[in-house]
């Protein structure tokens, strides 16, 4: 989420994946003075966030609405992104009516065309000693040769893959089941944390992008602020070779946000090519039909597009300026560390796909880690780090769990099902575990199985799987739910036990949060109101918790 709040003493205030706490703590400020507020603060806001998670936006609409309570005077409507569909035509479509009301606010003359201005300056450095140059490192020099805790996200563990397996037994998909060993790093985890990957870029794309930019991958550089006072000097490490820039700190596979084709249009020389792109970032209905189409739905990234806009040959420094910088993959961490402390354990399905226009487009995370495989005694290594998380066993181990969590979603869950068997082993008593597992078919994809089957038989796990396509009509695990209303209820209604989910946010965790109403509906005789209370209480006390991506 990010917001700004501006005030006549040109106070800005960012907020951007920040705790809620430490905003109250402004807003606090600002409550206590309230008469300075009703006489200096001028504020808009505009926050981002995504539709398929329940708080849509609320810390912008929070300070939206808090500060019009005390009394600041709003200078400009409250805009709202959405993730989900087009954040970025949200924003330019809010700051394209937001301008002219400033403008209008202040007694400013609005300018002329918007003219596009270089954030960064080039610095060529050939004189540079090779051991001054980042090779891919994300903050210390030398940090990867050199490793040395605590490891966190500007300091990552080079940890070796122990193992690196096939989960599917078919279907022309793939699944990879893959062991890290963090031995020595001192760092720890718990069942239901997240570990961070760095990937890198294929090789050959950043090839092809090298020779369609004419440039010299090896060439030493730096791109510097043109901003003095900024604290960001460097968009990533520098100095660097644009061959390290393009394979470890640029998402070069992403699909452009319109600003990109913006820049790029300026270097076409055919005037229908030029035209084409400057449509295609403009606000128009047209030229966003054109977007939709030609770029998010042709799956077309940087490479792709310059091959097919042929008189577009942008130099490779600018390229390295307006793509965003390559961000750590987080996964649910698939085992415990009751059973395995100095490994963590990842479950990847291999993304890899055929875009409309023909082309192979392949996921840069599972496909570097598809890649990475043990040979003998030599180590492969990936840079990682953990990420702690809420979605966590009860404290109790005799409270009942319930579980769901269709193909990878399966992830965390394989480590609490790891931990309460280690718990049963040393004697103590266990409530009961029903896992809701789905997948497309029992001899393709259903991974763990034999883990999952030993566990039914030891009585530790109550499993209920649906297997969508082994039957004429497709079976989910949200049918699976709807025919155990009574069981759900006796966990969750009578027995105060966990609900978790973990997968999809936008479809299946949005089924079954609304399966899990009916229940408590019909079965705990409450209004629909009252159950979907029932549910925000369960997730004060922590007792329904959601893992989930879109």
């Amino acid at each position: 989420m990010q917001g700004t709040i501006a005030t006549s003493a040109h106070l800005l205030v960012r907020i951007r994946h920040q705790k809620l706490s430490n905003l109250l703590g402004i807003l606090n400020c600002l409550r206590n003075r309230t008469a300075a507020v009703k006489r200096k603060i001028e504020w808009e806001v505009f926050g981002l966030g995504n539709k398929t998670y329940e708080h849509y936006n609320k810390v912008a609409i929070y300070v939206d609405k808090r500060l019009e309570e005390l009394g600041a005077n709003r200078v400009f409507e409250l805009g709202l992104g959405d993730d989900d569909a087009n954040i970025e035509d949200d924003f330019i479509t809010w700051k394209d009516r937001f301008w002219p009301a400033v403008c209008d606010h202040f007694g400013i003359e609005g300018g002329g065309e918007e003219v596009l201005i270089r954030q960064y300056r080039l610095l060529e450095q050939p004189e540079v000693q090779p051991d001054r140059i980042y090779t891919g490192e994300i903050a210390r020099l030398h940090s990867i040769q050199n490793q040395r805790p605590p490891f966190d996200a500007k300091n990552p563990f080079l940890a070796p893959i122990k193992v690196n397996r096939e989960l599917h037994k078919g279907g022309g998909r793939s699944c990879m089941h893959i062991e890290l060993s963090i031995d020595g790093s001192k760092m720890r985890y718990d069942a239901g944390d997240h570990v961070a990957m760095f990937p890198v870029n294929d090789k050959s794309l950043v090839e092809k992008l090298g020779q369609l930019c004419k440039a010299d991958l090896d060439t030493v550089f730096s791109l510097i602020n043109t901003d003095t006072d900024s604290s960001k000097k460097h968009p990533f490490p520098c100095p660097t070779t644009y061959r390290t820039a393009l394979t470890h700190y640029l998402e070069i596979t992403a699909i452009p946000r319109t600003h990109i084709l913006k820049e790029l249009a300026e270097y076409c020389t055919d005037e229908k090519e030029k035209e084409l792109l400057r449509s295609m970032a403009s606000i128009s209905p047209e030229g966003k039909e054109k977007y939709q189409s030609w770029i998010q739905d042709a799956c077309r990234n940087i490479v792709h597009i310059l091959e097919d806009i042929k008189s577009c040959r942008p130099p490779i420094d600018h390229v390295c300026e307006l793509l965003p910088r390559l961000q750590p993959r987080y996964y649910s961490i698939s085992s415990s560390a009751k059973l395995h402390p100095t490994d963590v354990h990842v479950t990847a399905v291999l993304v890899e796909y055929k875009t409309p226009t023909g082309r192979i487009n392949k996921g840069v995370a599972t496909t570097y880690l598809k890649n990475k495989q043990p040979q003998g005694s030599e180590e492969v290594k990936v840079p990682v780090f953990i990420r702690k998380s809420q979605f966590r066993l009860p404290t109790k181990p005799e409270t009942p769990i319930i579980m769901v969590g269709p193909g990878t979603g399966l992830a965390p869950f394989r480590g609490f099902i790891q931990e309460r068997q280690f718990l049963r082993d040393e004697g103590k008593t266990v409530g009961e575990s029903i896992l809701y597992f789905g997948c497309r078919k029992r001899s393709e994809d259903y991974i763990y199985e034999s883990e999952l089957e030993e566990w039914v038989k030891k009585g530790t796990l109550n499993l209920k799987a649906a297997f969508s396509r082994d039957q004429g009509k497709k079976v989910y695990v949200q049918h699976l739910l709807e025919q155990d209303a009574d069981l759900i209820w006796n966990v969750i209604g009578e027995n105060k036990g966990h609900f978790y989910i973990c997968g999809d946010a936008k479809n299946m965790a949005v089924d079954v949060r609304n399966i899990l109403v009916k229940i408590l509906s019909t079965k705990g005789n409450m209004s629909e109101a009252d159950a979907v209370q029932y549910i925000k209480k369960m997730e004060a006390q922590k007792r329904y918790s959601a893992d989930v991506w879109s």
